[in-house]
């Protein structure tokens, strides 16, 4: 696939609902009731109870209720950024470029790992593959997480890039024999494990955490490769959200470090601290410019 019809893909939800950005971005009032959006990444009825605890526990932290919405995509968060009905919504780094780009949002916190602010992306081939190093996989069948995944596809992608293997803007199918694409982590590891391409690529926290894969299933797979850093999500804000609004819901947020790490952990995998939005952008901003995904990033 070209790079263009993937720039297409990637950015057709956003192309839209672009007549949303015109908003503005002056100041608005202070909200009678925080929305907050997660993005749907796991298992529904999970989410559902996560939802109901996050809304108690912020509720009684702030003053003012708290609804928790799990939207159908980030695309609907960044509308709902724009037209003012979504104050706070939990994203990717890719997704966040896309919301800095159209001016609908900006970084109110990010998840730290391990004392990091970044993660890796793996490429996971069978536990019995012979393969060494990514540059085995030349000529071979893989599967990207999907097309909007930015560790299970824009990072890798990048690195392919970086390391030589592709030119800038060169696209995945001058490497690979036939490329895949899954609507997710889990999709792309099944097609590993079924024999229908040699590695996947995916993030670090699949394979190395305990939410996606069952223990049977890791035991069958290793790391292949690694490359990175990948951003890691980010708690972001409308930009024309109260400036006493922002600061009590960073506040809460930030209390959920000391006060309940567990729910914490459960919604946003990690401690939740402030960084330079700049700096945490930055490897996915170039991986953009370099895959040409992204035109004209900023």
């Amino acid at each position: 696939m070209n790079s263009k019809l993937i720039r297409f893909l990637i950015f057709l939800p956003v192309l839209a609902t672009s007549v949303a950005w015109s908003k503005g971005s002056a100041t608005s009032a202070e909200v009678k009731e925080f929305v907050i959006a997660l993005k749907p990444d796991k298992n529904p009825d999970q989410m559902i109870s996560e939802r109901a605890l996050l809304e108690a526990e912020l509720t009684k932290s702030l003053t003012k209720k708290v609804k928790v919405i799990i939207p159908t995509s980030s695309a609907v968060i960044l509308q709902g950024f724009a037209n003012g009905t979504i104050d706070i919504g939990y994203l990717s780094s890719l997704d966040m470029v896309n919301a800095e780009n159209v001016k609908a949002a900006e970084i109110l916190l990010a998840g730290e790992i391990a004392g990091k602010t970044s993660y890796e992306s793996l490429w996971l081939v069978k536990s019995t593959s012979e393969l060494k190093s990514v540059d085995d996989l030349k000529n071979k069948q893989v599967a990207f997480a999907s097309r909007t995944s930015t560790s299970g596809f824009l990072i890798p992608y990048w690195d392919l890039i970086v390391t030589g293997k592709l030119k800038p803007k060169e696209s995945v199918d001058k490497y690979f024999s036939s490329v895949w694409y899954g609507t997710g982590y889990v999709s792309a590891v099944q097609k590993v494990l079924d024999g229908s391409v040699e590695a996947a690529a995916v993030s670090d926290y699949v394979f190395l955490g305990d939410k996606h894969l069952t223990l049977e299933e890791k035991a069958k797979l290793k790391i292949l490769d690694r490359q990175g850093p990948v951003p890691t999500h980010v708690i972001a804000n409308r930009l024309n959200l109260n400036p006493s609004d922002k600061l009590a819901i960073k506040k809460a947020l930030l209390l959920m470090n000391e006060k309940n790490s567990d729910l914490r952990d459960k919604l946003f995998t990690s401690k939740l601290v402030e960084v330079d939005q700049k700096k945490h952008l930055h490897s996915t901003r170039d991986a953009l410019l370099k895959t040409g995904i992204v035109v004209d990033v900023k």
